[in-house]
Order: structure tokens, then C-alpha cells, then sequence
């Protein structure tokens, strides 16, 4: 009997790039598309603490940044990197780097590496205030 194989490295995707793939499912992470529409996620990075409220699909509002949001701000989640250029589409990986398409700014805010993501189950005052700030 054959050992089973959990993961087959793509033939065309180099060692590193294979590597990166199996590193990101051992760390963990939540695929935006498996979530419901409000869902509540805290983001924590190694510099910064983002609120995130799953509007449908890859669209959110997002706080917690004191530059480019310290209010709730609509956006698209590309999803995550491992600092260079490939995306892992609609993917928040711990170990990994958000990615994430801001209305004011014409280039994609990447984070610092993400050290934990926690699906929030009860809404705190501060978590309810963000829905009722004004949307920037």
C-alpha cells in the first residue's frame, strides 16, 4: 500500500515557492470566501492590531492602523504574501503578509508579518462603535 501524500509539489513552482505553500498550511490561516458575511476577525501583525469586518467576499471594513485606518475603511482583500511578489488569493495566513487594496492609496498596503488571526464571537463595545463611525 502506497503512503498516502498530503502534498505534491507543483512541478513548475520552485522549491522555496513549494515550501512557502506547505509552511502556510502548517501555520494556518482563514480563507476570506469560507467566511460569513459579518464575521469579525482580529488581525494581529508583528506592529499593529487590525479589526476586520467580512462584508461579503474579499470586501471588508478595516481598522486598527493609525495611519491608514484608524476609522473603519471599506476594502478588498488580495490576501496574503511571503514578502515578495506572489499572492495567496483571499487567504489571511499567520507567518504571512496581509495584502489588502485601500481606496486612497494606488498601490496595495501590505502588513507586517501576522502573528495570530482570532475569529471574534462576541462584539465588544469598541468592536459595535465601528459600525456606527462614519465609513472614510
Amino acid at each position: 500500500m502506497p503512503d498516502p501524500c498530503f502534498f505534491r509539489p507543483h512541478p513548475n513552482l520552485s522549491h522555496d515557492v513549494n515550501r512557502h505553500i506547505v509552511q502556510s498550511e502548517i501555520e494556518g490561516g482563514v480563507s476570506v470566501e469560507d467566511l460569513v458575511p459579518g464575521s469579525w476577525l482580529q488581525v494581529t501583525t508583528r506592529h499593529t492590531c487590525y479589526h476586520i469586518l467580512v462584508l461579503f467576499g474579499a470586501v471588508a471594513l478595516i481598522t486598527g492602523h493609525p495611519r491608514f485606518c484608524p476609522r473603519p475603511v471599506l476594502i478588498t482583500i488580495h490576501g496574503s504574501t511571503w514578502g515578495g511578489s506572489m499572492l495567496r488569493r483571499r487567504f489571511i495566513g499567520r507567518g504571512m503578509h496581509l495584502e489588502f487594496r485601500h481606496p486612497d492609496y494606488r498601490t496595495p498596503i501590505v502588513t507586517s508579518p501576522i502573528k495570530e488571526i482570532q475569529e471574534l464571537t462576541q462584539h465588544r463595545t469598541s468592536e459595535i462603535a465601528i459600525l456606527r463611525s462614519p465609513v472614510v
